[in-house]
């Protein structure tokens, strides 16, 4: 049984850091704005703006969205409150200052925009060096002449993790061609709809992978997905190539058997 306590660690310490990211976007902004407040007549609206700017920005450098969104208003708020006349109140009496908080939120949301997407593409760079050494390590292993059953149990561990899937087994038998499957590409069809399993996981109880060498079908992986985990076409097609690789390595013994 797989020990479920680093998982559990790591879904803990994400959590924290979560809450520390909310706790920041509404909690900075007030702060700022109160160290300021001895300021008020020496600096400008303007200075005063740009100091709460920079800390929307700080709050956007986690990535989240909503959280950048959230500490531009409370910003924008907390400028009005207390830095703009009149003070300790959430009345506006100048256009300028209208424009400000418009500002405000404009930034707080164009900011945690662009930051979102930074961290979906350094997410993405993350997975695929992942998954190109999932590749890679099975390529090695084949090519070490590690014994196909040893790689067939590697190949199932790997699929598990890298589909999220509750269950995996080999069976000596061509695909079905019924309920679902992966077909060479990456896409997942459901009789014989395009599946969006980005958005949706893998469809059904049970996901067919065909396992093939040497231009045949040599057997099929039996999935059992989570439902409703989401899976990217990428990943599958790295499941297809580890399919790929046993198949290599289970019709290379074949012929010397």
């Amino acid at each position: 049984m797989r020990d479920s306590g680093p998982a559990r660690r790591t879904s803990d310490w994400l959590r924290r850091q979560r809450w520390l990211g909310w706790v920041l976007a509404i909690a900075s902004p007030v702060a700022v704005a109160a160290l300021l407040i001895p300021g008020r007549g020496h600096l400008s609206a303007a200075d005063d703006a740009l100091v709460l700017v920079v800390v929307t920005v700080a709050v956007a450098s986690s990535g989240r969205r909503a959280a950048t969104a959230v500490a531009a208003l409370v910003a924008a708020a907390s400028f009005d409150f207390f830095l703009t006349r009149p003070y300790q109140s959430f009345r506006i009496s100048r256009q300028a200052d209208v424009t400000t908080e418009l500002l405000f939120v404009a930034v707080g949301l164009l900011v945690g925009e662009l930051a979102a997407r930074g961290r979906r593409h350094r997410k993405a760079a993350a997975e695929g060096r992942d998954e190109l050494a999932r590749i890679h390590d099975m390529a090695e292993r084949i090519a070490g002449g590690e014994e196909p059953d040893f790689v067939l149990m590697a190949v199932a561990a790997e699929l598990r993790d890298l589909l999220a899937l509750q269950d995996c087994r080999f069976v000596w038998e061509p695909p079905t061609g019924k309920g679902a499957w992966i077909d060479p590409d990456g896409t997942v069809r459901l009789n014989p709809l395009r599946w969006p399993t980005s958005s949706m996981g893998l469809p059904t109880k049970q996901v067919e992978l065909p396992v093939r060498g040497a231009g045949r079908t040599l057997g099929t992986f039996i999935l059992t997905p989570t439902p409703a985990r989401p899976v990217s076409r990428e990943r599958c097609l790295v499941a297809v190539s580890l399919a790929d690789h046993l198949g290599s390595a289970l019709a290379a013994r074949s012929d010397l058997d």
